[in-house]
């Protein structure tokens, strides 16, 4: 999993690539990237599949934030970001959430 951040120079904000790979996926039809950024909904962002198998979306955030995420595979399980800035407890499932700091 990595998460890479491309600062703009006109905004504050930044475009922000979100990877989730094959072997973590473990043959899912699907990945949706979750959280604070698109208030929780689980069919917001669908990750593209690439050939190599690993997941992948861009999502271009406002700096000065951070955000807290998680990937649901085949809409059923959830996963945090292995190099992920930080974990926050997650007050529902009483799991961590991932977080990214811009």
């Amino acid at each position: 999993m990595s998460i890479k951040k491309q600062f703009l120079k006109t905004k504050p904000a930044a475009n922000v690539t979100f990877q989730f790979p094959a072997e973590a996926a473990d043959g899912a039809n699907k990945v949706n990237l979750v959280g604070e950024f698109n208030d929780w909904d689980t069919s917001a962002i669908e990750m593209k599949k690439l050939k190599s198998g690993d997941f992948k979306a861009t999502v271009k955030l406002e700096t000065g934030k951070e955000y807290q995420f998680r990937y649901l595979i085949d809409g059923q399980t959830w996963e945090n970001d292995w190099e992920a800035d930080a974990y926050v407890p997650n007050q529902l499932t009483f799991e961590d959430n991932s977080v990214v700091e811009l």
